[in-house]
């Protein structure tokens, strides 16, 4: 897949890596580029189409299929980071709801038009999703639903031409990192990496240094040879031409 000429949605799209993602699409040829933001956005280049997307707003979510008339990349980038100790279960309920809740609900939502297009659900997981930072724990554990719900459907969807990505982030210079004194990659940079690992069509995307450093352990590993024979018991189907 190229991003040229193609249809990418993004959530939490107003900033960060979202914005840098949308940024990317455009400068790499997108068609369209459909940004949802929970609060409006506009957008100099008149192939953006902002969308008021809150992704646990099941209303707004509806309004946002109807507007989209075509996709071929959702990219899941919307998420919040809280610190706690795991001692605040309401804490702990937002950010499933924003980290995994609506990841899902978009990909429901948005399933049928990614099938019609043998599109991709990309899904900003983070690399919290493997090894936990202690002081957002109910933010890593959020995550490594994420992860693993992306890779049931990777296997689950692939049948019916759907591509499905995790994208394992390191640390990067966000708001979410703002006081931490610690090597961070750009958000600019992070989104060159995912477009890049997007177009390769790899099934872990490890964009900036951080995460590069154990992707190879990652794919050669254990782990990831024990999601591969699971995904073989899902019976395939054909994929109709």
């Amino acid at each position: 897949m190229t991003i040229a000429d193609r249809t990418v949605l993004v959530t939490g799209a107003n900033r960060g890596i979202g914005k840098a993602l949308v940024e990317e699409a455009l400068r790499r040829g997108a068609f369209r580029v459909y940004a949802g933001t929970r609060q409006p956005w506009t957008h100099s280049d008149e192939r953006v189409t902002s969308l008021t997307l809150d992704v646990t707003n099941a209303a707004q979510i509806r309004a946002a299929v109807e507007k989209v008339e075509s996709l071929d990349v959702l990219i899941n980038n919307a998420g919040i980071a809280l610190y706690g100790d795991l001692s605040d279960r309401a804490a702990i309920d937002q950010q499933l709801a924003v980290n995994f809740f609506g990841p899902y609900a978009m990909i429901q939502a948005f399933l049928p038009l990614l099938i019609r297009s043998r599109g991709a659900i990309v899904n900003n997981v983070s690399t919290m999703a493997l090894a936990p930072f202690p002081l957002t724990p109910a933010y890593a554990i959020s995550k490594a639903a994420a992860f693993n719900m992306t890779q049931s459907l990777r296997a689950l969807l692939a049948a019916q031409g759907v591509r499905v990505q995790a994208v394992l982030t390191g640390p990067t210079d966000t708001d979410m990192t703002r006081g931490f004194e610690i090597p961070k990659s750009s958000p600019e940079a992070v989104a060159r990496g995912i477009f890049d690992g997007v177009e390769h069509e790899e099934e872990d995307i490890f964009p900036d240094p951080m995460s590069a450093s154990i992707a190879e352990s990652w794919r050669s590993g254990g782990v990831k040879a024990m999601e591969r024979q699971n995904a073989s018991f899902v019976a395939p189907q054909p994929v109709n031409a």
